[in-house]
């Protein structure tokens, strides 16, 4: 236990709002200036570095050496539009990608830090803390400067950020400095996190002039997490690829051997090799292109394009994602360890009953009262009347306040001789002062403890137990407050259960994902809290609750069994909170934790998914992957509601894009084999890929969320990425798709004779049945009409329309480029209407579905 040094606790020399404008105007914002981004050339250039490109730019070079000669330049201008638009698009989208991302760590700047200006102590961002000003730190808060300690009590710092050191001792006393540690004893650094104690500092250094500043000039950290879905997504790229060139080989092998073997121009015997390395550089190029429909390049896109639409769209409804991977992991997990206060209850702490006891010798036992909530307290009253610091300290101040007294008036009255720190362990908090000139212990923590403390008579002991029983049954806080070994009275403090925390319980249950409740409250309190959101009834075994001592006792084995039955544990502690994510983990759950606190730490580190709350402290914040802005569990269901849908997007850009794979493959490899006209040109099928990657992407990626998601159980972990159901539609659409384009290519070739009307007629063909499919993976999983939806999701429709207009001006102005020709209105409308049983054979497999579900 730390003795406290500097004795002005409760009253320090502030600087004032003009002081501070002013500081600030001369040492500039308390931001570390980025590191120097990767100049846009830079990373438009590194597009390039793909190897498929880099196949295509070297055919593309051979294609332009033959051009010379030949003075015919159409197909390599083609192939140079398409390499440039298959990067440049891409390049387009990660560069927003990253603005958005960029905006998202600003808002970390934002972050509210306790400080005094003016002599009143006020919530300010970060951003604006200045040299001069003095920062309240509190457990759990991560500092927001350098500086010099000028109080602490017992204060211990995480300095892992700065120098590997989890765990170092604070003082305010630079006279007693460890002469051995990294930095001062008495000093302060920015992004070092308060694990243990409290104190003040006043600021030093700000922005680039810290030590994290000065570190983060001289390096940058990158990191790149490999998730479950890029694992999957992964491998099957390299299956696609191995497909891919297997085909392209064969492809080429066999297109050149016919071309040999029955060329009736007898090119390969007459000595032109020009000629010859033309014909050999076109098939060539087929087999190059056919690599390019093959290769997934369209799903990294697909992937980071959904992300961070996902991202921006959660930022919206209250959800801030710190880890990328997080948003899809939502999708899949299978059990919510919530806390209580604040997730599921309002968090606006009010007492609702106090009990005073009898204090022999104290004449007015209620300014006694206010004393001890005045100085055996860290919280605070801001300026707009709402509480600054721990919401149940903030609750007693502002009964206390209604009462008539001025808690800064007595603590400025009062001489701080020593503290200890409330902590989850201890169960209480006590402050020992000096108030004219005699001394006063001040004890707040559980009832439990704090009456165990006590001198009391037995029978009064159990009158108070019974009414503390009371207490819990309604859901109410109960706290005790002692002074020198003298209980002055118990408190009841109510937070009520959130109007909209019974429902969004109810949608998680409805998909298959257990909640449980794990609090550091009673038993009592914590079951009735589990009773109004849905999880508790009358029927409800005993063995669904626990108490964190209980829960410690139990083997591993023992535990193990009974994490799957539990509901709700009481009294818990970080390390059993950490062993009941663990174990439920080991059985194969999908766990996501929500909390505020620095206990809740290590669950949420050791969650698949961390869930710190926007109230909550910076260690919580730091230690989880999402931040639920506005504390709601309902934000929470969304979250849920969101991984889900992308990953459904995700499917159906997959379903999408290897129809047209199998279809394109499918094609070019069997008409190789009968001797068909070559169906699809290099720029027709680079125009192909465009869609099925880019624009398939944007599309399906921008679908918003659809609460049919949440009807279902949470996916297998296991289960590839490709359904069954999914393999099947892939397949039969694919060949279904190649018999009608390779049908209509035989009768062209076989009994009318193949002419650029024809071929065009195929291509249009091709396009148009890849576009009307897109309506079908549009709604994959759903069996919804698509003609009642069919404006779901804006974007998509507009780059539905916008397919329709690209093929229709490349029909009408591609000439040589793309081997069209214009086609007449009549013609245009014959095609449409001919290609659309693909969504109307969609429609009627929705029907179907539909009938089977309510049947």
């Amino acid at each position: 236990m730390g003795k406290e040094i500097n004795k002005t606790l409760f009253g320090a020399k502030s600087l004032t709002t003009e002081e501070a404008e002013a500081k600030r105007d001369e040492h500039g914002e308390n931001i570390l200036t980025p590191p120097a981004r990767t100049p846009l050339w830079r990373l438009y250039l590194e597009k390039y570095h793909d190897p498929i490109i880099r196949i295509l730019i070297i055919a593309a070079c051979i294609s332009l050496f033959i051009a010379v000669i030949e003075n015919d330049y159409i197909e390599t201008i083609g192939i140079i539009i398409a390499i440039f638009l298959a990067t440049t698009i891409g390049f387009v989208f990660e560069v927003d990608a990253s603005r958005k991302f960029a905006l998202l760590t600003k808002i970390n700047e934002d972050t509210p830090v306790k400080v005094i200006r003016d002599g009143r102590v006020k919530l300010i961002p970060r951003k604006n803390i200045v040299v001069g000003d003095i920062v309240i730190l509190d457990v759990g808060d991560e500092i927001p400067a350098d500086g010099e300690l000028i109080e602490s009590t017992d204060l211990e710092i995480d300095e892992s950020s700065l120098t590997g050191e989890p765990m170092v001792t604070k003082h305010a006393d630079p006279q007693n400095n460890d002469t051995e540690a990294t930095y001062s004893s008495s000093s302060v650094l920015r992004s070092t996190l308060v694990m243990n104690g409290n104190g003040r500092m006043i600021v030093r250094k700000t922005g680039d002039d810290t030590e994290i500043g000065k570190v983060a000039r001289k390096s940058t950290e990158e990191t790149k997490i490999i998730t479950p879905l890029n694992k999957q997504l992964n491998r099957l790229a390299s299956l696609i690829n191995k497909i891919g060139f297997g085909i392209a080989i064969a492809a080429f092998v066999v297109f050149l051997a016919h071309d040999i073997i029955v060329d009736p121009h007898n090119i390969w015997s007459s000595g032109e090799y020009l000629q010859m390395a033309n014909e050999v550089l076109k098939y060539f190029m087929m087999a190059v292109t056919l690599i390019v429909m093959a290769v997934p390049e369209g799903l990294p896109m697909a992937v980071t394009l959904s992300l961070a639409l996902n991202m921006r769209r959660m930022l919206k409804n209250n959800i801030l994602v710190r880890n990328l991977h997080a948003c899809e992991t939502m999708g899949a997990v299978t059990v919510i360890c919530t806390d209580k206060t604040g997730t599921l209850t309002e968090n606006k702490m009010q007492v609702a009953d106090f009990v005073f006891e009898d204090i022999s010798g104290c004449d007015d036992k209620e300014k006694l009262l206010a004393y001890a909530i005045a100085l055996n307290s860290t919280a605070d009253i801001g300026d707009d009347g709402k509480a600054i610091g721990n919401p149940t300290e903030g609750a007693l101040l502002l009964w206390m306040k209604n009462k008539g007294y001025d808690y800064i008036k007595i603590r400025r009255e009062a001489e701080l001789i020593n503290r200890v720190p409330f902590s989850t362990e201890r169960k209480y908090m006590s402050t020992e002062v000096r108030i004219g000139g005699r001394d006063y212990t001040f004890l707040k923590g559980a009832p439990e403890i704090v009456m165990d403390m006590c001198d009391l008579q037995p029978g009064r002991r159990k009158e108070l137990h019974d009414l503390l029983s009371g207490y819990q049954k309604e859901a109410k806080r109960t706290l005790a407050l002692a002074c020198d070994d003298h209980l002055q009275g118990i408190v009841a403090i109510s937070d009520p259960v959130r109007a909209d925390v019974p429902d969004a319980v109810s949608q998680c249950r409805d998909a298959g994902i257990d909640v449980k409740i794990v609090t550091g409250d009673t038993k009592a309190t914590a079951v009735e809290i589990a009773r109004q959101i849905g999880i508790w009834d009358d029927n409800t075994p005993d063995e669904c609750e626990i108490t964190g001592t209980d829960f410690e006792a139990l083997s591993d084995e023992e535990a193990y069994e009974r994490v799957a039955k539990l509901r709700v544990m009481s009294r818990a502690r970080p390390t059993d909170k950490q062993r009941m994510v663990q174990l439920l983990q080991k059985r194969g759950e999908v766990v996501a934790v929500t909390g505020d606190g620095t206990n809740d730490a290590p669950a949420l580190h050791y969650a698949h998914v961390g869930l710190s709350l926007g109230t909550g402290t910076s260690v919580a914040k730091t230690a989880s992957d999402i931040t639920i802005i506005d504390d709601s569990f309902q934000s929470i269901v969304k979250a849920v509601m969101w991984g889900r849908s992308l990953y459904r997007n995700i499917q159906r850009f997959l379903f999408f894009q290897l129809i047209v794979n199998v279809t394109a493959l499918l094609l070019v490899f069997i008409g190789a084999f009968v001797g068909t006209e070559l169906p699809l040109t290099v720029t027709q099928i680079l125009w192909v890929n465009l869609i099925m990657d880019t624009f398939a992407a944007m599309a399906l990626a921008s679908l918003p969320p659809s609460r049919e998601v949440m009807k279902d159980k949470p996916r297998n972990q296991n289960d590839f990425i490709i359904t069954p159901s999914m393999s099947k539609g892939i397949l039969l659409t694919g060949v279904l798709f190649f018999a009608v384009v390779f049908s209509l290519l035989v009768h062209c070739e076989r009994i009318a004779g193949v002419s650029p009307e024809e071929l065009t007629l195929l291509f249009t063909v091709f396009v148009l049945l890849q576009w009307w499919n897109l309506i079908n993976a549009k709604f994959l999983f759903s069996s919804r009409t698509c003609f009642k939806h069919f404006f779901w999701g804006r974007g998509f429709v507009t780059i539905f329309a916008l397919i329709l207009v690209g093929q229709i001006l490349i029909v009408t102005f591609g000439g040589e480029m793309f081997r069209v020709v214009p086609m007449s209105a009549e013609w245009w409308i014959k095609c449409i209407v001919y290609t659309s049983p693909v969504m109307f054979i969609g429609e009627v497999y929705r029907l179907y579905k539909r009938h089977i579900k309510h049947s």
